[in-house]
C-alpha cells in the first residue's frame, strides 16, 4: 500500500512536471538504439510537426523575448528528436526499403509522394533548397542577431544596474522590485547568451539532415543491389524516395523552428505581438499603401502581364488605405463630441505626465565614473552616499532627499555635477584607478603626478599612482580614493545647502516624526499657534547658520512658549537659539570652558545700534561703515584661525541676526553669537576687536 502511495505520488502535480524532461530525453536515447515499428513513426514525425508549428505560434504571441525564456532548450530538445527519428528511420528504411515506399511508415510515403510527386530528382531538389534557406539564410541571420544581441545585452549590463540601484537609492522602487528588474537582466543576458549557442544546433541539424540523406541513398542502393537482388532502377527509386521522404519530414519541422528562433530574436520589445506590430507598422500606414497599389495598377495595364492579379491586389491596397484613412479621421473626430474640444485635443499632444519632475538633489557622473556608481562592479559610492544620508541625519536633525544618481554622456568623461533642484551647486573631476593626495598645507615635498585642487575645499592636490599612496602619506598628504572624494563634495554641498534641502514636506515628516515621542506637543503648535511654514522658517533659519535641529523638542517647547506673543520668524529664531545655546557653544567649542571669541569696539558697536534703529536692516548701514566692517572682520577671523580658534563674533542679543545676515556670504566660516546664548560657567576670552586694538 504504501509503495502504490509513493508512486502515486511520484507521478502526481510538480513531481510528474519534473519527471516529464527526463523521460523525454531517456525516450529519444532509447529511439537512438531500438528499433520503432512504422505507426510508432508515423506518431513521432506528427508529434514532431505539431511541436514545431506550436512553438512557432508561441513565439508569434510572445511581446518580450523573455516571455519564451525556455526557448534555447526547446530548440535542443526539438533538435534532438528529429536526430533521434532520423536514426530511427534510417535503421528501417536500410532494413525494409526493399519491401515498397511504405516500409518506414505512412508519413514518409507522403512526404515522398505527395510533396514531390514521386520523382527522386525533383526531391533532392526541394531537400537541397529547404536546407540553403534554413542553414545559409534563416539560421545564420538568427545567429548572427543573437550574437550580437548577446554582446549588446552584456556591455549595457553596467549602466542598466546603475540606473536600478539609482532609482532604489532615490525611492523610486523598493527592494523587491529592484531585485526583480536585476533578475531579469541576468535572465536577458542569460538569454541570449543561450541563443547564440543554441543556433548552432540548427546549423549542425541541417549538416546532418545533408549527411543522412546522402547515407540513405548510398547505403540503400548497396543493400538493395548486394542483399536483395533489386535492379538499380528499382532501388534507386525505392530508397531514394524513402531518403528523400524521411529527409523532408525532417527538415520542414527544423525549418519552421529556425524561423521561430529568428523572430524570437530579431523582434523589438513593445507592448504588442508580432502580428499588432505588423499591422500597425505596415499595414496601417495609408500613403505607403496608396503609392504602392498605383505601382501595382500600372503594372497591372502593361500589355503581356497578369491583368487581373495585379489589379485585383491593386484594389485591395486602395480599399485597405480607405478603411485606414477613415477609421483615423473618426478617431481624429471623437474629441470633438465632448463640451472642451480644445483641452480634448491638446491632451492628445501634452499631458501631466510629460512634466518630469525636478530631482532634489542630482548626481550626474561621466561615463569613466560610472563603474563608481556601480554596484554589480563593486562601485563603493552608492553606498558611501547611504551613509552620507544616515550620518546627515543624524547630526543635523531631519532626513534629506535621496540623491538621484545618472549618467551624462554631455559631460567630461572623469566629470560629474552635483545638482540641487535641477541648479549645479558643485562640479569637479576624478580619475579612476588614481588616489587623490591633498595638500593640507603641512607637507615635507612634492609628488609626481597631475595637479589639481580638491573639489571639496579646494585645497592644492595631485593625484597619484597606487604606487605612492604610503610615500605620500608619509609626507603629510592626505590621500583618498575617487569615490571618497565626489563623496566628501557631496557631504560639503549638502551640509551647506541644509536649510534649502528642509522643504514643506521634509518639515511636515519631521513633526510626523516628533509626533510619535511626544503627540500632544505637536498638535498644541500646529497649526493651533503656529502654522507649518512659520515653523518651516524658523528651522531653515537656524539651519542658514550651522545650527542643527537635533533637539526639535527643546526647539517646539520655545516655539510654544513665545508663539502667543509672537509670530515673527526670525524674532522667534533668535529666542530658539537662546534655548540652543548650550547645544551651539558645544558644537562650536566642544567641551571647553573657555571661549576665545572676536568682539566689537564700543564705538563700531553704538554706531550699528544706531543704524539698527533708523533702518532696522543692514541694507541701511553707510557704505564706508560697511565696507570698513567687512575688511577688519575678515581680518580678525583670519588672525583667529591662525591661532587655532574657531572664528566666533560675540555681539550684544540686538545686533546678532543684522551682523549674522551681513556677514554670511563674505565671511561664512564666521559664526555670530549673542551674550544671551552663552551658557553659565562658561568664559569668555576676547582674542580680537574688530574696530579698535587687540
Amino acid at each position: 500500500m504504501n509503495g502504490t502511495l509513493s508512486i502515486s505520488n511520484l507521478f502526481s502535480g510538480a513531481n510528474a512536471r519534473a519527471m516529464a524532461a527526463p523521460i523525454f530525453i531517456v525516450l529519444i536515447l532509447a529511439m537512438l538504439v531500438l528499433p520503432l515499428p512504422p505507426f510508432a513513426l508515423d506518431m513521432l514525425f506528427t508529434f514532431n510537426i505539431a511541436l514545431s508549428i506550436m512553438v512557432l505560434l508561441v513565439s508569434l504571441s510572445t511581446k518580450r523575448a523573455l516571455e519564451f525564456a525556455a526557448f534555447p532548450t526547446v530548440l535542443l530538445l526539438s533538435t534532438l528528436l528529429r536526430l533521434s527519428l532520423n536514426v530511427a528511420s534510417t535503421r528501417v528504411v536500410l532494413l525494409e526499403g526493399h519491401t515498397g515506399p511504405d516500409a518506414a511508415g505512412k508519413v514518409i510515403e507522403a512526404f515522398g509522394h505527395f510533396l514531390v510527386g514521386g520523382n527522386y530528382t525533383v526531391g533532392i531538389i526541394v531537400f537541397v533548397i529547404l536546407v540553403v534557406i534554413n542553414f545559409i539564410v534563416i539560421t545564420k541571420g538568427a545567429g548572427r542577431i543573437a550574437e550580437v544581441s548577446a554582446r549588446f545585452t552584456l556591455d549595457a549590463m553596467p549602466g542598466k544596474q546603475m540606473a536600478i540601484d539609482a532609482d532604489l537609492n532615490a525611492g523610486l522602487v523598493d527592494e523587491d522590485e529592484a531585485r526583480r528588474r536585476r533578475a531579469e537582466i541576468s535572465q536577458e543576458a542569460d538569454f541570449y547568451g543561450s541563443m547564440d549557442g543554441a543556433s548552432k544546433f540548427v546549423r549542425g541539424d541541417a549538416i546532418a539532415g545533408i549527411l543522412i540523406l546522402l547515407i540513405n541513398i548510398v547505403g540503400g542502393l548497396l543493400i538493395g543491389l548486394l542483399q536483395h537482388d533489386m535492379s538499380l532502377a528499382d532501388a534507386a527509386r525505392n530508397y531514394t524516395l524513402l531518403a528523400i521522404g524521411d529527409g523532408l519530414v525532417a527538415q520542414i519541422p527544423a525549418l519552421v523552428i529556425s524561423i521561430a528562433a529568428g523572430i524570437i530574436v530579431s523582434r523589438v520589445s513593445t507592448d504588442e505581438d508580432i502580428a499588432g506590430q505588423m499591422m500597425s507598422n505596415v499595414f496601417n500606414k495609408t500613403q505607403a499603401l496608396y503609392i504602392t497599389a498605383a505601382i501595382l495598377g500600372m503594372m497591372g495595364m502593361i500589355p503581356g502581364m497578369p491583368n487581373f492579379a495585379f489589379l485585383l491586389l491593386a484594389g485591395g491596397m486602395v480599399w485597405l488605405a480607405y478603411k485606414n484613412s477613415k477609421r483615423k479621421q473618426a478617431a481624429e473626430a471623437a474629441p470633438d463630441v465632448q463640451t472642451a474640444p480644445v483641452v480634448a485635443v491638446e491632451s492628445q499632444e501634452a499631458s501631466w505626465e510629460d512634466v518630469a519632475p525636478i530631482d532634489t538633489l542630482g548626481l550626474e557622473v561621466g561615463y569613466r565614473l560610472i563603474p563608481l556608481v556601480d554596484s554589480a562592479a563593486d562601485g563603493e559610492l552608492v553606498r558611501r552616499i547611504k551613509g552620507i544620508r544616515k550620518k546627515f541625519a543624524r547630526e543635523i536633525g531631519f532626513l534629506p532627499p535621496a540623491v538621484h544618481i545618472r549618467d551624462n554622456l554631455e559631460i567630461n568623461p572623469n566629470s560629474y555635477r552635483i545638482t540641487l533642484k535641477g541648479v549645479e551647486i558643485g562640479s569637479g573631476e576624478v580619475r579612476t584607478g588614481l588616489f587623490l593626495a591633498i595638500d593640507p598645507g603641512s607637507t615635507s615635498a612634492t609628488l609626481p603626478g597631475v595637479a589639481t585642487t580638491d573639489p571639496a575645499f579646494g585645497l592644492p592636490a595631485v593625484w597619484i599612482e597606487s604606487g605612492l599612496r604610503e610615500q605620500a602619506q608619509a609626507m603629510g598628504y592626505t590621500v583618498v580614493d575617487p569615490g571618497t572624494v565626489v563623496a566628501t563634495h557631496l557631504n560639503h554641498l549638502v551640509t551647506q545647502h541644509a536649510a534649502e534641502l528642509l522643504g514643506r514636506q521634509e518639515a511636515q515628516a519631521l513633526l510626523d516624526h516628533l509626533g510619535k515621542s511626544a503627540p500632544k506637543l505637536v498638535e498644541d503648535l500646529v497649526p493651533k499657534m503656529l502654522t507649518l511654514s512659520t515653523v518651516q522658517k524658523v528651522l531653515q533659519n537656524l539651519l542658514l547658520e550651522g545650527v542643527a535641529i537635533r533637539d526639535m523638542r527643546t526647539v517646539i517647547d520655545t516655539l510654544l512658549e513665545n508663539a502667543a506673543r509672537v509670530q515673527d520668524p526670525h524674532e522667534l529664531t533668535a529666542l530658539v537659539r537662546v534655548a540652543l545655546g548650550r547645544s551651539i557653544v558645544q558644537q562650536i567649542y566642544g567641551s571647553a570652558n573657555e571661549l576665545p571669541v572676536i568682539a566689537l569696539d564700543q564705538g563700531l558697536e553704538r554706531l550699528l545700534l544706531q543704524t539698527l534703529q533708523v533702518g532696522n536692516d543692514a541694507g541701511g548701514m553707510e557704505p564706508g561703515l560697511a565696507d570698513t566692517l567687512l575688511e577688519r572682520t575678515q581680518t580678525s577671523t583670519q588672525r583667529q584661525e591662525a591661532l587655532g580658534h574657531p572664528p566666533v563674533l560675540l555681539t550684544p542679543a540686538v545686533l546678532r541676526p543684522l551682523l549674522a545676515r551681513f556677514l554670511r556670504r563674505t565671511v561664512p566660516q564666521l559664526k555670530v553669537l549673542s551674550h544671551a546664548e552663552v551658557p553659565e560657567g562658561k568664559q569668555i576670552k576676547v582674542t580680537s576687536l574688530i574696530g579698535g586694538a587687540a
